[in-house]
């Protein structure tokens, strides 16, 4: 009797056991299980935020460099076009000084002196005197240099053309253009010589022909000018 009820017990005791383990087993595995599941999740989190990170980082850095060449560039082209307008007005306002300063001189057929000039002689020691360009003698060939312009877009500086016919005969020097389209220009006349005059009178106004920019807006020379100087065969007013 003693040994049976000493079975059951141990009998008892072991089942016990068994389930514990078994318990053990199969609550407490999972449960580390998900605790390292959720830790790495975490960190893969991490991780993506931070190459997320340095991706925008990179391309802010991209969109910043971009921008400061960007600005660099527009700078460079600004100073460039800002060094190219004074170069050009100061020919242009050098020309225009060194036409002052023959007025008065008296007119004179083939004159090429501040003793007596004629029209083409007058443009072609201006622009040589002041920026160093070696225009043709007569006003024929003059008129082949350059880039011709409309009337309504002359400027200060530009040559103009006149003519009794067909053939171009006197030129003259733009001195200014007023608000309301007004040219006056300068030039040797055979009345009174070196004077200025306006598109608007009445005896130049019908004889203009047209105009010719002769310093581009870099202040240089357009064309190739030429290095001789004809001689003279041309007919000047």
């Amino acid at each position: 009797m003693k040994k049976r009820v000493l079975f059951y017990l141990v009998a008892l005791v072991s089942t016990v056991s068994l389930q514990s383990c078994v318990t053990n087993y199969v609550v407490s595995k999972p449960a580390t299980y998900a605790k390292e599941y959720k830790t790495d999740a975490k960190l893969a989190s991490i991780e993506t935020n931070k190459m997320e990170q340095d991706k925008q980082k990179l391309i802010n850095s991209f969109l910043a460099e971009k921008a400061a060449t960007l600005v660099n560039a527009k700078n460079t082209i600004k100073n460039s076009d800002i060094a190219k307008s004074i170069r050009h007005n100061k020919t242009i306002d050098g020309i225009l000084t060194e036409a002052q300063t023959y007025l008065g001189t008296p007119y004179r057929y083939g004159g090429m002196t501040r003793n007596g000039i004629d029209c083409s002689a007058f443009v072609l020691s201006v622009f040589g005197a002041a920026a160093g360009l070696n225009l043709p003698r007569v006003a024929a060939s003059q008129s082949q240099e350059g880039e011709k312009i409309e009337k309504e877009n002359l400027q200060k500086g530009d040559l103009i053309f006149f003519s009794h016919g067909k053939r171009i005969s006197h030129v003259g020097i733009v001195e200014s253009v007023t608000e309301d389209g007004e040219v006056k220009f300068i030039h040797a006349a055979t009345s009174k010589g070196v004077m200025i005059s306006s598109l608007n009178d009445s005896y130049w106004g019908p004889k203009y022909r047209f105009g010719k920019r002769i310093i581009n807006e870099n202040g240089e020379a357009y064309n190739n000018l030429a290095t001789t100087t004809p001689a003279s065969n041309g007919t000047s007013f």
